[in-house]
């Protein structure tokens, strides 16, 4: 089949075009446009059945597309699926690794996928497995890894192709602390050396850390997209001040704050007021001579963060537990 190309944008490796992805009545993609730029980090921010899972399987031509257009390297995904996957790496929610099998058998069992030869897939091999971090942990059965290294091991597994856009579907969940930081670590270098990655997550810190541009989806629409510098700025402020009181006051006490109030979020009884200046709200709120300036039982000033900026946009936790409808449809 001839290879159409795309020549919408030199500088995008994604492009995606009123993008729809049904399942039977539940839609869970719902004309989405986006475009990923070469050499960044990109992410699909959002909670469970978002549709950031749907959208990355139709990229790696895991599932079809319902409707709507999408690119990879400026070829059309749908009639070049062969050609596109040998460009990109896959990193699934799900290890799927060998388990039976060493950890650099299953490199090299993977390379075969992609006709790479054999010495040189050793090669490749073994430049991953000190990459990260795994050198010592060559022959070892992959079922007496920890849930990190199989973690790490999965990553590597998707670079043995060199692609040039790596996919990662929540790739720390689960992970402790440490193990997630050392995944950070190296998707960082990963890109500083020339990787475009794309990535979803529902952990707002790891966004943070890694993401240069973000999309917010939630039930299958965009609902905002932007750095996460740009997102904070615009939906709440440079600092958060959360305070304890009465959600019937919540209303009052933001009017109180006057112009230092650039916005503001209730969830239950806890009121985050979002300020460029917080100490002076502060003081202000706890000074003032209104019926429930007593009564504000504990204040915290923070900066503001994307946690901030999701649960204002959506009022959702991303935290959530995963129902049955959340995995069919995302």
């Amino acid at each position: 089949m001839t290879n159409e190309v795309c020549s919408l944008s030199e500088e995008s490796i994604v492009q995606a075009l009123d993008l729809v992805k049904r399942f039977g009545n539940l839609t869970a993609v719902a004309g989405v446009s986006f475009s990923v730029r070469r050499g960044e980090c990109f992410g699909l921010l959002g909670p469970n059945g978002a549709g950031k899972t749907s959208i990355v399987k139709m990229i790696y031509g895991l599932s079809p597309i319902t409707s709507g257009q999408l690119w990879v390297s400026g070829l059309d995904v749908h009639k070049n699926a062969r050609e596109v996957r040998k460009r990109i790496g896959v990193v699934p929610q799900e290890d799927a690794l060998d388990p039976e099998l060493t950890v650099m058998e299953n490199l090299l069992v993977y390379s075969s996928y992609f006709r790479i030869a054999r010495e040189e897939a050793r090669h490749r091999a073994a430049e991953i497995l000190a990459f990260l971090e795994l050198e010592d942990k060559s022959n070892t059965p992959v079922e007496n890894l920890s849930g990190g290294m199989k973690r790490r091991l999965t990553i590597g597994r998707a670079l043995i192709n060199r692609p040039e856009l790596l996919i990662l579907d929540e790739p720390t969940t689960g992970l402790d602390p440490y193990a997630r930081r050392i995944i950070w670590q190296r998707l960082r270098h990963l890109q500083a050396e020339g990787t475009t990655i794309l990535l979803t997550t529902h952990y707002l810190e790891e966004a943070s850390q890694l993401c240069d541009r973000l999309l917010i989806l939630h039930r299958g629409q965009i609902i905002e997209q932007g750095t996460p510098a740009e997102l904070i700025a615009r939906h709440a402020a440079r600092e958060a001040l959360e305070t304890e009181i009465e959600p019937s006051c919540h209303a009052s006490v933001a009017a109180a704050g006057g112009e230092l109030v650039k916005g503001w979020l209730s969830m239950g009884s806890r009121l985050v007021l979002f300020t460029d200046r917080g100490r002076e709200l502060s003081r202000q709120l706890s000074n003032g001579n209104t019926e429930w300036s007593g009564n504000l039982s504990w204040q915290h000033l923070r900066p503001a963060n994307l946690e901030d900026v999701f649960l204002k946009l959506t009022g959702v936790r991303l935290e959530e537990p995963e129902t049955e409808e959340d995995r069919d449809a995302d």
